[in-house]
């Protein structure tokens, strides 16, 4: 049997009680194992909580282009970039997705008769 101390459920945050923050570190965990439909599903509601959190939307915008919704992901990196316009590391993540995507397009584009 495993007793847990009251103050610790005290100081637990009640079910639907989590900030945004708490989202992304969340889904920065379950990101590093892999789980991308966890980190994606922890990074919407992230941004559900804060609309403007710029992080939020850059680690929401890797998860998206880890599932291959690129679309989606340019969108969620030109919303983090407009909220924070000179993070670097929102731009070096945004340069890195384009220049993928890019590829990508040409790629396609080529295979079309």
């Amino acid at each position: 049997m495993v007793i847990v101390p009251l103050l610790w459920l005290l100081l637990a945050p009640l079910p639907g009680e989590t900030s945004s923050s708490d989202e992304v570190k969340f889904g920065i965990d379950v990101a590093q194992k892999g789980l991308w439909q966890e980190a994606r599903f922890r990074f919407e509601k992230a941004v559900e909580l804060d609309p403007d959190n710029a992080s939020a939307l850059n680690n929401l915008a890797i998860a998206l282009e880890q599932q291959g919704d690129f679309d989606k992901a340019r969108a969620a990196y030109d919303r983090a970039l407009k909220l924070k316009p000179n993070d670097v590391y929102i731009q070096q993540n945004y340069d890195l997705f384009r220049e993928a995507d890019d590829k990508r397009n040409r790629k396609s584009k080529r295979r079309q008769p």
